[in-house]
């Protein structure tokens, strides 16, 4: 698994949902096709006269998830930026995606305007096995952002974390130590920690 999968499980989701901030500073979400993924990069479009191109234009920062029939749900986080060749990129879109055609006929397809993400954080997270299973990935010139419950020097090796840990996925070491690829970040563990051991960055 690596960052080009979760860009193609994207695209084979198709259909998922990218929230936007619009002018008043309220968050939006839109169910939106993922058009094309090529050479780690992930390319969608939107009419020009919708508020969802004025919100992409605006701000450029976009939030996308989406989930497939194996519960692997995969979350983008990145600027989207809008493609310097038009015309060539949407009729690329339109023999990718021939179902376009009947909603945007002819030259009508060129009210549409493509736009990429090819910089960005990329999150994959299984909930089909028996333990979950979380990664992150990095993509383009994105700099790396570190998540998740850590535990510090503070732990007194009192187990309390490892035993209510839904997961399992604490480790019996000194300090205790979390198993990032499967935990949960519910943060049972941050709440129920009695000497406050346990922190959380970038959640």
């Amino acid at each position: 698994m690596n960052a080009q999968d979760c860009l193609n499980m994207l695209r084979e989701i198709k259909d998922v949902a990218f929230a936007t901030v619009d002018a008043k500073g309220k968050p939006q979400v839109r169910m939106i096709d993922v058009m094309l993924v090529e050479e780690e990069k992930l390319y969608f479009c939107t009419a020009r006269g919708k508020a969802f191109y004025k919100e992409l234009v605006q701000s450029g920062n976009v939030a996308v998830t989406g989930m497939n029939q194996r519960y692997q749900m995969i979350r983008l986080s990145g600027p989207a930026r809008r493609v310097e060749d038009q015309k060539e990129k949407i009729d690329r879109i339109f023999e990718a995606n021939p179902s376009m055609i009947d909603v945007y006929p002819g030259e009508s397809r060129y009210i549409l305007e493509a736009f990429r993400i090819e910089n960005g954080e990329l999150e994959f997270f299984d909930l089909g096995q028996p333990h979950v299973y979380r990664k992150t990935f990095l993509f383009g010139e994105h700099k790396n952002t570190v998540k998740g419950y850590y535990i510090t020097d503070k732990c007194t090796g009192c187990g309390v974390c490892r035993d209510i840990c839904p997961q399992q996925s604490i480790l019996g070491n000194t300090p205790y130590e979390i198993v990032q690829e499967h935990c949960l970040h519910c943060g049972l563990c941050y709440e129920s920690c009695p000497a406050e051991a346990v922190a959380g960055r970038e959640l």
